[in-house]
């Protein structure tokens, strides 16, 4: 009998086809920018990260709802992705005086950032 622990995981991402829409937009170390748009209400990125430059370090899988279109009641259902955005200290707060190697780390969503 074969213990269940020493049978290594099958991965089925490798297995899985992406439908159109279902690729992300953004990869880790794309560079990207969190948009400027003001919107009245509910809005899920944090004021002082508008028009600040970041590097993706990661796709936050699997693809969830927009929240911010939900909020509204205007998302019938469509997806997108999250992306984990690092942004140094310096980008976030000018005249920053800490390390250089201080950060701020935090997931948008895709419909706030552009490529740069």
């Amino acid at each position: 009998m074969t213990d269940a622990s020493s049978i290594p995981a099958l991965d089925l991402r490798a297995l899985v086809v992406l439908a159109i829409g279902e690729k992300p937009d953004f990869s880790e170390g794309d560079k990207v920018r969190v948009l400027t748009r003001s919107p009245i209400g509910h809005y899920r990125v944090p004021l002082y990260l508008r028009g600040k430059t970041g590097v993706v370090q990661a796709v936050i899988h699997p693809m969830a709802v927009d929240n911010e279109e939900e909020a509204y009641g205007r998302n019938a259902g469509s997806k997108g992705f999250y992306y984990r955005v690092a942004f140094a200290m310096a980008e976030v707060w000018p005249g920053y005086i800490g390390s250089t190697n201080d950060g701020l780390r935090i997931e948008v969503f895709q419909t706030w950032l552009e490529r740069v």
